[in-house]
């Protein structure tokens, strides 16, 4: 099982979540497929995939408090969770250290 959502670091480049848009519970998901949407005061943007597999639960208290992912995007703003179909997929995500030091490299 996987969480799906999206980072402190996205969640500050977007600006204040007016609404998040998740996929139904059963959805199969391909990585790499567009899974949910977030618009912002800023933009709307779409969410990947990150892995293969079917989505098992969604977090219903963002269709009334978007507003969740600003204030604990890591935490309970958290997107969808979903049941991994390939673990080895999950070999060629970031880990957190590496993603700091990616999102690091931007500023």
């Amino acid at each position: 099982m996987a969480v799906v959502g999206i980072t402190e670091y996205a969640q500050e480049q977007l600006g204040d979540i007016v609404y998040v848009e998740l996929p139904d519970v059963g959805a199969k998901m391909e990585i790499g497929a567009e899974a949910a949407v977030v618009e912002s005061v800023k933009a709307a943007s779409e969410v990947y995939a990150p892995i293969s597999g079917e989505v098992s639960e969604t977090n219903a208290a963002l269709a009334d408090d978007p507003a969740k992912v600003n204030a604990d995007a890591m935490g309970g703003g958290w997107f969808f969770k979903i049941r991994i179909a390939d673990s080895a997929q999950c070999e060629s995500l970031m880990d957190e250290t590496a993603y700091a030091e990616y999102v690091e490299s931007l500023r």
